[in-house]
């Protein structure tokens, strides 16, 4: 910066140069901030496999005769909350059908199963109300297992299994079972049901 001074001394005016010192001025910044969730989210997935068809043969005897198999449902879902394992028939009619003749469903239920009468046939998964146990059986006379027919189509499916976890191949056993006495016409009997998994 150049200054104009009068030199007193000398007795005139002259120009005198001094220095100023610039400070810089300090401004604080304005900020803003926002945060922001991210959600992925997993949908459940389920898929189950089981026996296409479950065969088994009978041969009348005495009072009757009473022959079981096994079939394996196994499961697997992602579903944190598990899933409901069901059974019902593929159609209203619950009987078992060769050429116009019957092999009823047994009057038994879920919640009360009961042992075959001749002419009759039902499901079963063990413990519960059902048998503690159940091994295959063929043409056993003195059979007491018990029994429950599988529902129709429409109605309220029954229930084998419920989960509350996700499920890896989880398998669960369903019997099957028929009971004749000599009466019963020769023919192979066929009716279908039906296995849902549903994630809870």
């Amino acid at each position: 910066m150049v200054t104009q001074k009068y030199l007193k001394n000398l007795g005139f005016w002259g120009v005198v140069s001094a220095a100023v010192v610039m400070v810089p001025i300090s401004a604080s910044a304005a900020t803003s901030s926002a945060d922001t969730t991210i959600n992925a989210t997993v949908n459940s997935v389920i898929s189950l496999s089981a026996s296409a068809t479950k065969s088994f043969s009978l041969t009348p005897a005495g009072s009757g005769v009473v022959t079981s198999v096994s079939d394996a449902v196994s499961v697997d879902t992602n579903s944190s909350s598990g899933y409901t394992l069901t059974l019902q028939n593929k159609d209203t009619n619950t009987n078992m059908v060769s050429n116009g003749n019957n092999i009823a469903s047994t009057t038994g239920t879920t919640a009360a199963p009961i042992a075959l009468t001749n002419g009759t046939w039902g499901y079963a998964v063990a413990g519960g109300a059902f048998s503690p146990s159940y091994t295959a059986e063929t043409n056993n006379q003195t059979s007491t297992t018990k029994w429950a027919g599988v529902p129709a189509s429409g109605g309220t499916a029954a229930v084998l299994k419920t989960s509350a976890t996700t499920a890896t191949a989880d398998t669960t056993t369903v019997w099957y079972a028929a009971r004749v006495g000599l009466s019963q016409p020769t023919g192979t009997y066929t009716d279908t049901v039906t296995y849902t998994a549903t994630s809870n």
